[in-house]
């Protein structure tokens, strides 16, 4: 008896029900999160992620073992969300890898390959921190090898590395102080520990003799929606780069008359927000005469500009770009054309390769248009903070934050539309910032990533910004800016709980100074104060607030006031940031 090896097919069925279990107990994964704030969101992280690993799987079939785990790998790489989800990326990246030649393998190949995951997962992060999903993956990895060397059984391999998976996740809080303060085991290993279920029962017959529903620890919870799968590649377009040139005089200031339609429907990505007064604004920064009409899903643009490429980039992320036409309105080329008049051009070709920088056999991309220095794409929620990005000439602002983390595929795409020489990433979140890693160094672009953790760090950070001096030189002022940004928070505790001695009722607010919750208190405005007070202690020069959803104007005036009359020398700055989930963000400088 026994499954002496696996295949392409076996793991592909493995794969979907390790999805299907995690998918089933996303939101249990979900209440694992230490903080009792409304955005614990590793199970859906981690449950997108490996949505999107099954999808290449599902596309991509095969027997052999080796393809079947890179396309899982490839999936999983582009769909990370989140810390948890990119640590999941990681884990399969290392197994796809050691199992790449096999067209089949047994306990021995499949217990190195975990291994190699575990290894190439502690790689990815900069700190790793036991007592996390990265402890459970070594602790099930370690057991499997040891486990390989005197069982030829897959099957009994499998429900090994399961069963040690929960034991090293029923110790994370032994290993990490706030699991035990709190009473729960770590969210990301248990999202693991689900994926290491679904592939056991795959294993498993309907008469597997002895195995037992007693075996797993399921929470059966609520499915999320579907995940819509991304559009398909831009279609080839008609580009005349200098049409009629001869028509129109020098003193033409916007030389290029654009028309295009943006597909909404075909997005690559959800994850950015039309605003369209955003939109118009930024397309006058360099042109005149635009038209943008936004008829459900398509919307259709018009406009004269200095600098097609960036249209086209501010315009991609929205969605699938069609029917593009650009004709040039100036003669920008008359010696040229008057030397050898077979100079005007007019040739197909898609728009994904105009941002990519590449043109067609004997065409110049100077004849289209020329890259920017730099560009940059910031993450950010609501859409008053995505303005004030917007006004500090940030190209691209990702929506995503606590509830809704851009994945690695989507910082790529942003990435790819940009016409930029060198581009940085603002991922204004803790837990973003391992994806907008992973971007970078898939991307074949010069990337930096600003390691900014929240909003109030990446605004500072992109008025550090010199567009005359270096990327290096950017860099280090843009963290160093960020560094000097006391970050905080206030929002509504969705359980009963007690951390670091504080009492946290549901429904309080709580008050979370950069990752430590300072106060609790039943009244905003006394969490807003008394979270105020600690920022302050050290005192400050400038303080920005921005109100979001949920917080109320009454209190945001009496705040004001309070901050007038007992910190007279603060400077203050008050904006509608519109962020949802928390009321106030605070930024002290």
């Amino acid at each position: 008896m026994g499954k002496r090896s696996i295949n392409g097919t076996d793991f592909a069925a493995m794969a979907l029900s390790g999805a299907q279990y995690l998918q089933r107990n996303a939101e249990y994964v979900n209440a694992l999160n230490v903080f009792p704030v409304p955005d614990g969101d590793t199970g859906t992280n981690m449950n997108l992620t490996m949505d999107s690993g099954v999808r290449e799987l599902k596309g991509k079939p095969s027997e052999h073992l080796g393809k079947a785990a890179e396309a899982l790998s490839k999936g999983l790489l582009m769909g990370a969300r989140g810390n948890s989800g990119v640590i999941l990326s990681q884990l399969f990246r290392g197994f796809s890898r050691s199992l790449a030649a096999y067209e089949e393998a047994g306990t021995t190949q499949i217990a190195a390959a975990l291994q190699h995951g575990v290894d190439m997962a502690y790689k990815a992060v900069v700190k790793p921190v036991e007592g996390t999903i990265l402890t459970v993956a070594k602790e099930a990895a370690k057991h499997a090898v040891a486990y390989a060397r005197r069982s030829s059984d897959v099957i009994a391999l499998m429900r090994e590395v399961y069963e040690r998976a929960n034991e090293a996740l029923q110790k994370t809080p032994d290993l990490l102080p706030v699991l035990k303060q709190v009473g729960v085991v770590d969210s990301g290993g248990q999202g693991l520990t689900f994926i290491y279920e679904g592939f056991l029962r795959s294993l498993l017959d309907n008469e597997s003799g002895g195995y037992s529903d007693s075996l797993f620890m399921t929470s059966e919870a609520a499915l999320p929606e579907e995940v819509a799968v991304p559009a398909a590649a831009v279609r080839p377009v008609a580009v005349p780069t200098s049409a009629q040139a001869k028509l129109v005089t020098d003193d033409i200031e916007f030389l290029y008359d654009m028309e295009f339609f943006i597909n909404r429907k075909l997005a690559k990505s959800s994850a950015v927000f039309f605003d369209e007064s955003a939109y118009k604004r930024a397309l006058e920064k360099d042109g005149d005469s635009i038209l943008v009409i936004v008829d459900d899903e398509i919307i259709k643009v018009h406009v004269h500009s200095r600098k097609p490429g960036d249209v086209l980039n501010l315009s991609l992320p929205y969605g699938e770009l069609i029917d593009i036409h650009i004709l040039n309105m100036r003669e920008q080329h008359r010696d040229l054309l008057e030397e050898s008049p077979a100079a005007t051009v007019h040739v197909d070709f898609s728009a994904a390769e105009l941002l990519a920088g590449q043109a067609p056999e004997g065409v110049s991309l100077g004849q289209i248009y020329e890259r920017a220095p730099f560009g940059m794409v910031a993450v950010a929620m609501g859409e008053g903070i995505s303005e004030m990005f917007h006004a500090s000439d940030v190209d691209i602002v990702l929506s995503g934050g606590q509830t809704m983390n851009p994945s690695t595929e989507d910082f790529l795409n942003a990435i790819e539309s940009l016409s930029a020489e060198h581009i940085f990433l603002l991922p204004n979140n803790g837990n973003i910032i391992l994806a907008a890693e992973q971007a970078a160094e898939l991307s074949e672009r010069n990337v930096t990533v600003i390691p900014t953790r929240t909003v109030i760090q990446g605004l500072s950070a992109v008025l550090a910004f010199k567009e005359d001096e270096s990327a290096e030189r950017n860099k280090e002022w843009m963290i160093s800016a960020a560094s000097h940004v006391q970050s905080g928070q206030v929002t509504s505790a969705v359980r009963d709980t007690v951390i670091e001695g504080i009492v946290i009722k549901e429904g309080d607010f709580i008050g979370i100074k950069e990752k430590e919750i300072v106060v609790s208190d039943a009244s905003l405005l006394a969490s807003c104060q008394a979270l105020l007070q600690k920022m302050l202690a050290d005192g400050g020069d400038l303080l920005t607030v921005l109100y979001g959803e949920g917080a109320d104007d009454a209190i945001t005036k009496q705040l004001s006031a309070w901050l007038e009359e007992n910190y007279s020398d603060l400077e203050l700055e008050v904006h509608a940031g519109g962020q949802p989930l928390y009321p106030y963000v605070f930024g002290l400088e």
